[in-house]
């Protein structure tokens, strides 16, 4: 089959966004095909890399993660090398859910869940500063979140 998505691979995969629990006999009637045929599609789906997971979003304040931080970090250096270690060093860290390289003021902002300020304070002196190659953290606690992890457009 072909790369290319026709309308129904595009809303099995807007459905899916919406609600990941969907079963495939229910899936494949919103989209008006046999459930063969929609599990054949959302099986390339997953095997071309427009669906890379399904899972739960938990809610953070029920699992005592109420507390969300940005960290902006920068590193001493900027080579290849010095990313390199940075990134797989801070990929270990379970407590960081996202890391991303940007261009700016930082090297890269990091998206940590904690269950307060003293335990953001305790990873920052335990964990964050010991990274390899840091130079300089920054950080910003969330006051309010107004958007967090909205459905992709498309």
């Amino acid at each position: 089959m072909s790369d290319e998505l026709d309308r129904i691979d595009l809303k099995i995969l807007r459905l899916l966004q919406a609600d990941g629990r969907l079963t495939n006999a229910d899936l494949a009637q919103q989209v008006a095909v046999s459930p063969a045929t929609c599990h054949r599609r959302t099986q390339r789906l997953f095997e071309q890399g427009y669906l890379s997971g399904v899972r739960a979003q938990v809610n953070p304040h029920k699992v005592e993660r109420g507390t969300l931080v940005m960290v902006g970090v920068v590193l001493d250096r900027s080579t290849p090398e010095s990313f390199g270690t940075f990134e797989q060093a801070v990929a270990k860290l379970k407590f960081v859910l996202d890391c991303h390289l940007v261009a700016g003021d930082f090297d890269y902002f990091l998206k940590i869940r904690v269950g307060d300020m003293a335990d953001f304070n305790r990873l920052h002196g335990e964990k964050l500063i010991a990274l390899p190659g840091v130079r300089q953290t920054r950080t910003f606690f969330v006051m309010k979140e107004v958007v967090d992890n909205a459905p992709l457009e498309f």
